[in-house]
């Protein structure tokens, strides 16, 4: 089954984890770290969102409860634009240390808040650091989430069957992401995009799958929105399908 409407060659995955300062207040960090996950907010998603605009994309945001809590005009303004949010805990929690519990107390903080700022539940997921306990699939999928975006096992979507639920799983990876890259190995933007044509080429030949994450206060911050631009540009001159993550989780789903 081709994931992609007839007219396009391959789909490509283009979503943002924004989790601004929520995980740096999570670990207790000092003001200066809290202050570099704040540019996010305050610098690099407006970055983003001005270009995804200029090519006319409509994506998928991952946001913890806590931003949509303490940015809810934000959060507002990105659904306005047309884009989907969808849940990453409430302050960027590691799922894999929470007791059964507080796993389900923390999704609910992370529904409530969200539902607040744009008026309805999320359908999906994504676990902060891609960790989530061995419950968390069936929490999501007893409480009606479509998909998951956490796993590593596979280069295309996927349906996993929990009791009676199904749930997609649209697969990601460490070397798709921009913060281990960029943040971490500190690699340079040209290192970084070479590395993501040679992937886009790679999609395109096998009309495929490809999905790489951003974070606004990583990929917007200088001359590294530039990286975002001309991944864009070379995904569309091959012909991408890049939809929200809802948009290719509900062609598996139905």
């Amino acid at each position: 089954m081709s994931l992609q409407p007839s007219g396009y060659e391959f789909t490509l995955l283009l979503s943002f984890d924004f989790d601004s300062e929520s995980a740096e207040v999570w670990k207790g960090s000092d003001p200066v770290a809290i202050s570099r996950g704040r540019y996010g907010a305050r610098v690099g998603i407006w970055r983003v969102l001005e270009l995804l605009d200029k090519y006319g994309l409509r994506v998928t945001f991952f946001v913890p409860g806590w931003v949509a809590e303490n940015y809810p005009r934000i959060i507002a303004d990105i659904t306005n634009r047309g884009h989907e949010i969808a849940g990453h805990g409430y302050m960027h929690e590691r799922f894999d240390e929470l007791p059964p519990g507080e796993e389900l107390r923390v999704i609910e903080l992370m529904e409530r808040y969200i539902q607040n700022a744009v008026g309805s539940r999320p359908l999906g997921f994504r676990a902060p650091y891609w960790r989530f306990s061995p419950r968390t699939l069936s929490i999501l999928a007893s409480r009606g989430y479509v998909y998951d975006s956490s796993l590593m096992d596979s280069d295309d979507p996927y349906t996993i069957r929990l009791d009676d639920n199904i749930i997609v799983e649209l697969p990601v990876d460490w070397r798709l992401d921009d913060w281990p890259l960029l943040e971490i190995e500190r690699l340079t933007p040209r290192e970084v995009l070479g590395m993501w044509f040679e992937e886009i080429e790679y999609a395109h030949k096998r009309k495929g799958y490809l999905s790489l994450t951003f974070h606004p206060q990583c990929i917007g911050r200088g001359a590294r929105i530039k990286v975002l631009e001309e991944v864009i540009k070379e995904a569309l001159r091959r012909k991408a399908w890049i939809p929200r993550a809802i948009d290719v989780a509900r062609k598996l789903y139905s």
